[in-house]
């Protein structure tokens, strides 16, 4: 019972709602990155590589002889996942680092230009009157 509580508490905060909605968003935007990679980054590499895709490279450590398959080290797919992973943190850190720049334009009480939210501004009201508490007992 205890956990059926602590589930519907979970639900009522809206965590859950946010987790759904990142994981969505997340998924679609490993689409559309993966589609950055593979279709925007690789074919001018491949271009400059004399047609040979990236995906492709590998050592070769024995042939293929009739059934028997080919045994090779495949290191073009490693590139290609550490392109993937390079192209997903950066592009991951320029949103980050936008978004923060974001909430700290919007936390500043100074900053007009943005609506400063209503905890801030009431925390920042409070520092204020603080501020003139402590100078005022000061003089005295």
């Amino acid at each position: 019972m205890k956990l059926v509580k602590e589930f519907k508490s979970f639900a009522i905060k809206g965590n859950m709602m946010d987790m759904a909605i990142g994981i969505i968003i997340g998924a679609s935007f490993n689409n559309v990155l993966d589609i950055l990679v593979k279709k925007i980054l690789l074919p001018p590499l491949t271009y400059m590589s004399s047609g040979v895709s990236l995906g492709d490279k590998k050592f070769v450590i024995e042939d293929a002889i009739g059934e028997k398959k080919e045994i090779a080290i495949e290191y073009g797919s490693l590139m290609e996942s550490f392109l993937d992973f390079f192209v997903i943190g950066l592009t991951l850190f320029v949103v980050v680092k936008v978004m923060n720049r974001l909430k700290d334009k919007a936390d500043d009480v100074e900053d007009k230009t943005i609506q400063t939210p209503k905890n801030i501004e009431l925390l920042s009201n409070i520092d204020k009157s603080l501020k003139e508490l402590n100078q005022k007992m000061d003089n005295n």
